[in-house]
């Protein structure tokens, strides 16, 4: 189960079944983030793939001597275009192939415009999502519920991710939901509803395990997508912000001109499919120990890295060495940019508060952790306001709560009046009334061992303890534990062997460290393979988004509460 292989064999096959010759790819806005994080430019150039285009560009110019691969979504905003191109060919063969399932009347619609015989072929390949890592896929929707109720646009775009997801892995899932979710029952409903109607599609070999298909909620853990994340791919994405593979590094001081956008890829970057999940220690040792193997070969004065900003100097000393390696600098840009960060906001201090938060059951000495940092002034407006906000989701009903204390104290800092609105708006999104599941438990029934791990001088030890509740989710579904009362089967029939191929879908996004979960749980268990997708990927700062889209249809809050309605 290999969601990024899928894609690009989808690919492939688009490119070989046009024959040899010049093509051009047509696409939408959707299909080239589709494209793009699979193959890059240059790899598809080899392929006789010599332009790329955007079907709703209207300046195209015509090409008759080019062939046309059309990668497009089943919009009718996108037939429409394309019955309009028929109509006035700007190349000389057409292979159209949608992301997912078209109706027979759009088919007819196009025929009709192809007077002049221009399309040779008309197929469905299904591949309606961004596959973000192998076991990993998203379909960058931001806010996608009103209230607890779906946006009906974000459940029928989920509901054709999902059955793509499941078209291109070629599995027919039984499927199973949280039942503390209405949007869970409907989404799974709605898969359903498609399996049904489209059966034929779905006429896979059947396996001796049914594969199994798990819709959650994210509002189940609202406390996981609040932490400070350690881990390469999860801490860029929390910092820095990872949108399709890409990082916009053009507000980092000093930045060399080359490197105001990076793409990291792990298809096409050896060091970043290599340290995707390892700490932030142990990255900044790789590289070093990269760059140490490099300056072997220049025993002329050699010196010695002893920190990240010794690397930078070296690469920027080094012209030859930035040209034999664009990797290497890329990453000590990246890895550099997260040290300074690290250290200009305290994210050791804070991180530590938070695991705290999160992993321990101690009133007291949490509350003395948040009123000590919050008296920090280098403490940023977000790390204040999400240290407030784990305490709110951790003590919500506890007898000593001093939420009231803390906002106050919120309030002394100067935080925006939108940011203390959204302490009570993740509460509403995730607290104890809405939580299907047990995700603070009140005594510690296992053993927190803290995890260290040492690197580079310069970089602190710190304590990564949290597993997200997904961990133990899966845990239970594997051993065959999860109960029914919670996670119900949609229909009669329900698994009686232990599971092994599970897709789990997460509404409302996924996270990076919910993805490291899947990737060690795929590694430590034999026989059992996971996908884990999302509406969206996320960071604090999306995910807050999501929570504000989610809650401004929820009642009647402070004054001024809807004015922050959903991003479309």
């Amino acid at each position: 189960m290999n969601v990024t292989l899928a894609v690009k064999q989808y690919i492939s096959k688009m490119i070989e079944s046009s024959g040899p010759g010049m093509k051009v790819l047509l696409m939408d806005r959707e299909t080239t983030s589709i494209v793009s994080v699979v193959y890059t430019q240059s790899e598809i150039l080899q392929k006789e793939v010599y332009l790329f285009e955007r079907i709703d560009s209207q300046n195209r110019d015509s090409m008759r001597h080019l062939k046309a691969i059309c990668f497009l979504r089943p919009t009718k905003e996108n037939v429409e275009h394309l019955i309009q191109e028929l109509r006035r060919p700007k190349y000389s063969v057409y292979f159209i192939y949608f992301s997912n399932v078209i109706s027979k009347s759009e088919i007819k619609a196009l025929a009709e415009a192809d007077e002049q015989e221009v399309v040779a072929e008309v197929q469905e390949f299904y591949g309606d999502f961004i596959a973000v890592n192998p076991h990993l896929f998203s379909l960058n929707l931001q806010g996608v519920s009103r209230g607890r109720s779906w946006d009906p646009s974000m459940l029928s775009r989920c509901t054709q991710g999902l059955t793509s997801v499941l078209l291109a892995l070629k599995k027919c899932p039984m499927i199973r939901y949280q039942l503390s979710s209405d949007m869970s029952k409907r989404l799974a409903e709605s898969v359903k509803q498609i399996i049904t109607k489209e059966y034929e599609l779905f006429d896979f070999r059947k396996t001796e395990v049914p594969p199994l298909l798990l819709i959650l909620d994210r509002s189940d853990d609202a406390i996981t997508p609040l932490l400070n994340q350690w881990t390469y791919q999860a801490m860029v994405h929390e910092l820095l912000g990872l949108n399709n593979n890409r990082i916009d590094l053009s507000r980092v001081p000093g930045i060399n001109k080359d490197l105001r956008e990076v793409v990291l890829s792990a298809e096409n970057d050896e060091f970043y499919a290599n340290n995707l999940y390892l700490n932030f220690g142990e990255i900044g040792t790789n590289i070093k120990n990269l760059m140490e193997d490099f300056q072997k070969k220049r025993p002329k004065g050699q010196q010695k890295l002893e920190s990240i900003t010794d690397m930078k100097a070296f690469v920027d000393n080094y012209p030859q060495f930035k040209k034999m390696s664009g990797t290497v600098s890329k990453h000590v840009t990246v890895v550099g940019e997260l040290s300074r960060l690290v250290s200009e906001r305290q994210l050791m201090e804070v991180s530590e508060a938070e695991q705290e938060l999160a992993c321990q059951n101690d009133h007291s000495s949490a509350q003395q952790s948040v009123r000590r940092l919050l008296q920090n002034p280098r403490l940023t407006e977000l790390d204040a306001v999400r240290l407030v906000m784990l305490y709110a989701l951790r003590y919500e009903r506890h007898s000593s709560s001093i939420l009231p204390a803390l906002m106050d104290e919120l309030s002394r800092r100067g935080v925006s009046e939108r940011h203390r609105r959204m302490v009570q708006c993740v509460v509403e999104y995730g607290g104890k009334r809405i939580r299907g599941s047990d995700l603070v438990t009140p005594t510690d029934a296992v053993a927190i061992t803290k995890q260290f791990f040492k690197g580079l001088k310069g970089v602190e030890n710190v304590y990564t303890q949290h597993q997200p509740l997904l961990h133990d989710t899966l845990d239970q579904l594997i051993k065959g534990r999860l109960k029914d009362s919670q996670f119900p089967y949609l229909g009669a029939s329900s698994l009686r062997d232990r599971p092994q191929d599970i897709i789990v879908f997460v509404i409302g996004g996924a996270m990076y460290e919910e993805a490291l979960t899947v990737y060690n749980l795929n590694r430590s268990t034999p026989g059992v393979r996971i996908v884990l997708g999302g509406s969206n990927i996320h960071n604090t700062k999306s995910f807050l988004e999501e929570v504000m889209s989610a809650t401004a249809h929820i009642g009647d809050r402070a004054p001024g509460g809807s004015r922050h309605g959903s991003r479309r």
